[in-house]
């Protein structure tokens, strides 16, 4: 009987070819995922906008097993086209006061930084905390908070070298200061356990072009229903109202839910590939995932060291994730991923390190290629 890490690589086109280890970049397809991007494709090129409505209805499995994977109530997630959408959402929608500020690590992916700083027209500090390698301490984003600090924001997973933040000292550093967290999941959604509730996550926001294994362009926004009527809504649309759909009823009756977040018309074919992606491990609990990639990641970690790679990345319990950060004396990481290319094995750079990012279906023959494309350059 196959495993279910067996049964996801045959569902992966991309084996046939390639050893890929980029999805901290962008993911390949599953062979669900094209197929359903194809049927809805063929159905509204032949019929049009016949059965929308069907189709309409099937994408709200992405917030049904989003929800369940994070720890959420689907009223408390909206349907997004990507990170920056979320964070900007719930950037542009809180009620801020002059003199408010947010707190943010310095080393975080641009898309966590740039919303927070456009808020400077409106009087709101961004105060950036010093995080060496990406590596967030408590103890110093604490040190940057003050009564006027009304947002935490932070990546779960550093997008550089993998460091995984602790969420629950954040909530409580922020909660305890009358704040509240936000949170970028992008690196980590999908393949590590959280469960909002239990840490005290406010916001939080990922599209699923990484380890979700979706189409580039859908994603979540998770909104605590507490927080609902604190965070404006942008882009109101048909699609925020109660009666969305009637078009001859113009009374602004916001839904109660945080689908009220999305405005106009969904990225229809995105987030039904999200669907299909979803499914696809739906029925493994976070743990046992999380297990399979920690394996995963062990072993990659093993091979480069053997061949003579110095992992950058803080491998410990609480830190450790999907990405692996290498260095190997005396060669430019961009040489090393030139060389893999060309054996068909797909890894990334970042910061002048190279980054490695396998996933669940990643098996013994994949690190096997990777480990012998780099060992003929190192050994040159």
């Amino acid at each position: 009987m196959s495993t279910p890490w067996e049964t996801l690589r045959e569902a992966m086109p991309v084996t046939k070819k390639w050893a890929y280890f980029d999805h901290a970049a962008v993911s390949p397809l599953p062979e669900p995922t094209r197929q359903v991007t194809r049927e809805w494709a063929d159905h509204f090129a032949e019929n049009g906008v016949v059965e929308w409505s069907l189709w309409n209805r099937r994408i709200e499995v992405v917030r049904e097993l989003a929800a369940q994977r994070i720890g959420a109530s689907t009223t408390e997630i909206a349907l997004i086209r990507n990170t920056t959408e979320g964070i900007s959402l719930v950037a542009e929608g809180f009620p801020w006061q002059p003199g408010d500020n947010v707190v943010v690590p310095d080393s975080e992916f641009p898309s966590n930084l740039y919303p927070w700083m456009n808020l400077a027209d409106r009087g709101v500090e961004v105060r950036q905390v010093a995080c060496p390698d990406g590596k967030i301490d408590p103890a110093e984003m604490a040190g940057a908070c003050d009564q006027r600090s009304r947002i935490v924001a932070v990546s779960w997973v550093g997008y550089s070298t993998g460091w995984r933040a602790d969420l629950a000292a954040l909530s409580d550093i922020a909660h305890q200061r009358g704040a509240l967290l936000f949170v970028d999941t992008i690196q980590g959604l999908g393949v590590l356990p959280i469960d909002v509730s239990d840490v005290g996550v406010d916001f939080l926001a990922a599209d699923g072009h990484k380890w979700l294994l979706g189409p580039e362009g859908a994603g979540v926004l998770y909104v605590r229903e507490e927080h609902l009527e604190r965070l404006r809504p942008l882009g109101v649309g048909w699609n925020s109202v109660r009666q969305s759909g009637d078009f001859a009823d113009t009374r602004l009756s916001l839904k109660p839910d945080a689908s009220r977040y999305e405005g106009g018309t969904h990225n229809m074919v995105g987030l039904l590939g999200l669907a299909a992606s979803l499914q696809l491990t739906a029925g493994l609990s976070s743990e046992v995932i999380a297990s399979r990639l920690r394996e995963v990641t062990d072993n990659c970690c093993r091979q480069l060291e053997s061949i003579g790679g110095q992992v950058a990345s803080v491998r410990s319990d609480a830190h450790w994730s999907g990405i692996i950060a290498c260095e190997f004396a005396g060669q430019k990481s961009s040489s090393l991923q030139r060389a893999c290319l060309r054996e068909n094995v797909v890894v990334n750079t970042r910061n002048g390190r190279l980054r490695i990012s396998p996933h669940l279906y990643t098996d013994e023959s994949d690190i096997n290629r990777l480990a012998k494309a780099l060992r003929c350059v190192v050994a040159n």
